[in-house]
């Protein structure tokens, strides 16, 4: 992708003081925890200094202090990053459905960059994990205390407060962990012009794609109700790959903005 120099200047911005809000120290691991619809996986933190997506040095660590907000000064826009995904290099050997009901065509693929992989679909709000006020059997009658991966403590994630996302489980069509994805990786999700980061944090059917946190719906302007919210289309998943792109605190969502402001400036200069 060409880039003016002025933006190539302000992506080097962004690296330096990502970089510089990192410390050196390494994190706790993230570890599956149990999941109905999911066997046990786990997943740990990276060194302190790794390779990132697109081949990128990317320092993490667990005491990353960073702003919540996703679109810092110089930060790539949605607008940089769809320019990435207007076209496919399928890597998913089969389509998915964003939803069980058996008139809907599996017509969406797991797409291909340098350090990511991308696929755009709906946004089904998940509910799952620690119960809140938001998230529980009255709210959802789907509500499972469970999420496929756990916090550095041990303890679901809580989908009220947490932007993670949700990744079908492994199978022929597409194995994510063989993709260079685990529990803790940033993903960019992208709508209606706005950019938001979070982490995969638990595993959906496999043949069904298309899903992310109440936390995460609501950063993005979608109505996060688990029984009513969500929207049916215009969302587009960018899944940043590799050890380099995993946060040591699966539930430290600062330092997965920081992180991922990084990985997608590495991402476009790849690309």
């Amino acid at each position: 992708m060409s880039l003016s120099p002025t933006y190539r200047s302000t992506l080097a911005l962004v690296s330096v003081l990502a970089a510089a809000a990192c410390s050196s120290s390494g994190g706790t691991g993230n570890s599956g925890g149990a999941s109905a619809t999911s066997t046990t996986a786990a997943a740990t933190g990276g060194a302190a200094s790794t390779t990132g997506a697109g081949g990128g040095a990317v320092t993490a660590s667990a005491s990353v202090t960073a702003s919540a907000s996703s679109g810092g000064p110089g930060a790539p826009t949605a607008a940089d990053l769809l320019a990435l995904v207007t076209a496919c290099n399928a890597v998913s050997m089969g389509n998915y459905a964003t939803d069980s009901d058996p008139g809907l065509p599996a017509n969406i693929s797991i797409c291909g960059l340098k350090g990511a992989v991308f696929w755009k679909a709906d946004l089904d709000v998940d509910c799952d994990g620690k119960q809140s006020a938001q998230c529980n059997l009255q709210t959802d009658p789907a509500f499972q205390a469970q999420t496929s991966a756990t916090d550095s403590n041990g303890d679901p994630l809580d989908a009220a407060t947490l932007p993670y996302v949700v990744v079908p489980l492994p199978s022929s069509r597409f194995d994510y962990a063989a993709a260079g994805l685990s529990f803790g990786s940033v993903i960019a999700v992208i709508y209606q012009g706005k950019v938001e980061y979070g982490v995969f944090g638990d595993e959906g059917p496999k043949a069904i794609i298309g899903e992310a946190s109440y936390a995460m719906a609501a950063s993005l302007g979608i109505d996060p109700d688990p029984s009513t919210g969500g929207t049916d289309s215009g969302v587009t998943y960018i899944a940043f790959t590799g050890a380099g792109a995993v946060v040591p605190k699966i539930e430290d969502h600062p330092a997965a903005v920081t992180l991922g402001q990084q990985l997608a400036a590495t991402l476009i200069t790849a690309n």
